[in-house]
């Protein structure tokens, strides 16, 4: 099949608590949605399931981003930061809690740590890479580019694995350092041409 005559429904399971969010006032969240991966999506509410269809002239890798910012969606984040993924230098990561958490318990002290006292941790993870972060219900979704994504799904490898919250940091700050200072050089260099 040609990308050019892509036809078909993908589901993608949504959380139905998120359906609202999903639509927006009015449908705005979702005609944003649709305008911008080039997709029509079609609500199951009562499934639990989301379908996406691709529109006239969309390819396979806008079903493909659409579907992602689905997930993000389900997941927690916000309507503008999903739409940060329409720019090819975005990309979703996902942390499966389940798989790490030994039960309900333990879970709950994840995502709590993750959060720390206020948001506090969580929005110095954001501060310190620029990348966003979303702590759902059984899965973390981090949104940022390829650098950023790395930089925090290690911090959080090590902090559910155990260390403090002050090693987590010490380690971000060594490597968000190292990263801005990468960055810098590389404008340095575009610049230069």
């Amino acid at each position: 099949m040609s990308e050019k005559n892509v036809s078909g429904r993908l589901p993608v399971p949504f959380d139905q608590s998120k359906i609202g969010l999903l639509i927006g006032k009015d449908g705005t969240n979702k005609a944003r949605l649709e305008e911008a991966f080039n997709v029509k999506i079609e609500v199951k509410p009562e499934e639990g399931i989301v379908y996406v269809e691709p529109r006239e002239g969309a390819t396979l890798y806008n079903v493909y981003v659409a579907e992602k910012a689905l997930k993000a969606l389900s997941i927690g984040f916000s309507i503008d930061d999903v739409l940060l993924l329409k720019d090819d230098v975005y990309d979703l990561e996902i942390i499966d809690l389940g798989e790490v958490a030994k039960n309900r318990e333990d879970l709950l002290r994840i995502k709590a740590r993750v959060i720390g006292t206020g948001g506090r941790f969580k929005k110095a993870l954001e501060d310190m890479t620029g990348a966003k972060i979303a702590v759902g219900e059984k899965q973390i979704g981090i949104i940022g580019d390829f650098e950023q994504n790395k930089l925090i799904k290690d911090a959080l490898t090590r902090l559910i694995a155990g260390q403090s919250h002050q090693a987590v940091m010490k380690f971000l700050e060594r490597y968000s350092f190292e990263l801005k200072r990468r960055r810098m050089e590389l404008w340095e260099r575009i610049q230069g041409m």
